[in-house]
């Protein structure tokens, strides 16, 4: 258990650390920026449940987004998402540091929460729109102590200790790829710590973890995804870019080369970049020598050692993957096994270095003591973190801005019903450029009227194509090349034509004959009469609503579960702190 009197100054660490970095953000508008979509109001079509002809990547983030949307405002949900990530990393990775590292304390603690939100993953993983991969993110350390007091027997009630571990899954599978990495987190613990021995635990940590996967499972299981990959073509296009002076090796053990060379903070673009690595290595070296020196008087020395090997071999993998026979290799893994596309962007994975990285980064503010005081080592670390990387504060420098939606944005999505056919974009492809926007972004489309959107799922890098289109949007999208025939677009389940008006736009001749039921700057609406709307069966939508449902249930018990403990201990406490005042007055009146 946590001191209580260390929480608070967790979360204002946090706090200001979420201030400084998304604050700016909080002013007004919506996220429109690379993966980043937030919009007034989204549905729960088939699309948002994960079982519409492209592949589960948003599942279940968007059907979280459309139902607590509908509540608050789509735009807010994804703001206060993404803040909130920021604030709990640093609290679960102070904890952690805390648990793990002998005399840590909050000095310990608070370099730990800083190095862990201050570090180019997480403002690489911002600047490319994954909001809710850093949710993921936030819950890895949160998921080292839960399963460690599981297994070590110290939650007072076992099935609260379980249905924490079971919610903080659930957090960690707002997205496919946190959920796998939640797993691997959760797996290195349990195989660490030694109270978790019998086949039975380890069966129950697996049934927690699919459930909370249960969204994107299902929906890999009764999805009716058309779209190919090029495996070798993926690998390639989604590698680890080296940075200035580093190379693959130095790039991984820094936590940063993303694959978007435009997603990157301006500051690692140059050979300052070598020089931010180096600053994070020394804090990192100096404090896993002082963790190795003192392994005999860590509380639990196999757990840290668990997640030093994690991480080594993370960054190994990661280097290795980035070109020659290591990328040939992965590329082939994602062409024969299905649903191995996940880990073709291995930059993600870096994630998993952090826990770590934490109890390193704790571990060296001690290290330190030794030569000067707390407050100058707690200084000294933070400088060598926040100084190298000062574009991360202020929503990366700037480059993020929140954009307001025109209005013909607003009146096209509240024309469009959910019951007279599907809507077809025009110019085809899922990267826009906007004009309201700074750069590009994922069409929101999808996200904002209640009608089924067709999308190519067509995705290029560099001008190489790594998914191909979907059998049916191409259908689509070959009529409207060729002058866009309404019969022949209703014959395929289309209704509404949305034209994105750009420079190079043009409106297909076959539709110019019509008269629009919006036009305006930005966009054309056309209403081609109505049509059949494809849908999923009844009995996917049930399979998916119930997987959601789940994944939704076990997120709100292991938040009574926390809440239960937490009010436990309060009232444990306070009975304790009486008994001792009743101890006393007795001592003193004898």
């Amino acid at each position: 258990m946590t001191n209580p009197r260390l929480l608070p100054m967790l979360y204002g660490v946090g706090a200001v650390l979420s201030a400084v970095i998304v604050g700016p953000l909080f002013g007004g508008g919506y996220l429109l920026y690379r993966d980043a979509v937030s919009t007034p109001r989204s549905f729960v079509t088939d699309a948002a449940l994960g079982i519409g002809p492209l592949a589960p990547r948003a599942v279940p983030q968007d059907w979280f987004v459309a139902v607590a949307g509908s509540i608050v405002g789509g735009g807010m949900v994804v703001l206060v998402a993404l803040a909130a990530a920021l604030l709990f990393a640093a609290v679960g990775f102070g904890r952690l540091a805390v648990r793990l590292v002998p005399g840590a304390g909050r000095s310990g603690a608070v370099a730990a929460a800083v190095v862990t939100v201050w570090n180019p993953f997480v403002a690489e993983r911002l600047l490319q729109g994954n909001w809710s991969l850093l949710v993921g993110y936030a819950a890895l350390g949160w998921i080292v102590v839960a399963v460690a007091d599981v297994a070590e027997g110290r939650t007072r009630e076992r099935w609260i200790g379980w249905a924490q571990v079971g919610g903080l899954l659930a957090v960690a599978g707002l997205t496919p790829t946190g959920s796998v990495m939640a797993l691997v987190v959760a797996g290195v613990t349990a195989a660490s710590c030694g109270g978790i021995r019998r086949w039975r635990a380890y069966a129950g940590l697996v049934a927690l973890w699919v459930c909370s996967a249960a969204p994107w499972l299902m929906s890999a299981a009764i999805g009716g995804g058309s779209i190919t990959s090029d495996g070798p073509a993926g690998v390639r296009a989604f590698a680890l870019r080296s940075e200035p002076l580093l190379g693959p090796l130095g790039t991984a053990l820094g936590v940063g080369g993303i694959w978007n060379s435009d997603a990157v903070p301006t500051s690692r673009t140059i050979w300052w970049a070598a020089i931010a690595t180096v600053c994070l290595l020394v804090v990192i070296v100096v404090g896993s020598v002082w963790l190795w020196r003192r392994r005999s008087t860590s509380p639990t020395p196999s757990l840290w050692q668990g997640l030093a090997a994690l991480a080594a071999v993370v960054v190994g993998l990661v280097a290795v993957t980035a070109a020659g026979p290591g990328q040939a290799a992965l590329g082939a893994v994602v062409d024969a096994v299905p649903g191995a596309g996940l880990v073709r962007d291995t930059h993600k994975f870096l994630a998993l270095v952090m826990p770590f990285g934490a109890l390193a980064s704790a571990a060296a503010v001690v290290a330190l003591r030794r030569y000067v005081p707390t407050g100058f080592a707690l200084a000294a670390i933070a400088l060598l973190v926040i100084a190298p990387l000062p574009d991360l504060a202020c929503g990366a420098g700037g480059r993020i801005t929140p954009v307001h939606y025109p209005h013909d944005w607003t009146r096209a999505a509240a024309m469009v019903p959910a019951d007279r056919g599907a809507v077809a974009l025009w110019p085809p492809g899922t990267v826009r450029r906007y004009s309201f926007t700074d750069g590009p972004s994922l069409d929101p489309a999808a996200r904002m009227v209640r009608a089924p959107v067709i999308e190519s799922g067509e995705l290029r890098v560099d001008g190489v194509v790594v998914d191909h289109a979907d059998h049916a949007a191409d259908q689509v999208n070959r009529v409207l090349r060729s002058g866009g025939n309404p019969r022949a677009l209703s014959n395929l389940g289309v209704g509404w034509v949305l034209v994105e008006r750009g420079p190079e736009t043009s409106v297909p001749k076959a539709l110019a004959d019509l008269t629009p039921v919006v036009a305006g700057p930005d966009l054309m609406l056309f209403d081609l009469g109505g049509a059949v709307t494809p849908q999923a069966s009844s009995i996917s939508r049930g399979l998916a609503w119930a997987a959601h449902v789940i994944w939704a249930l076990l997120m709100a018990i292991g938040a009574l579960a926390a809440g239960t403990a937490g009010l436990v201990t309060i009232v444990q406490r306070a009975a304790s702190r009486r008994t001792r005042s009743i101890s006393s007055h007795v001592v003193d009146h004898e």
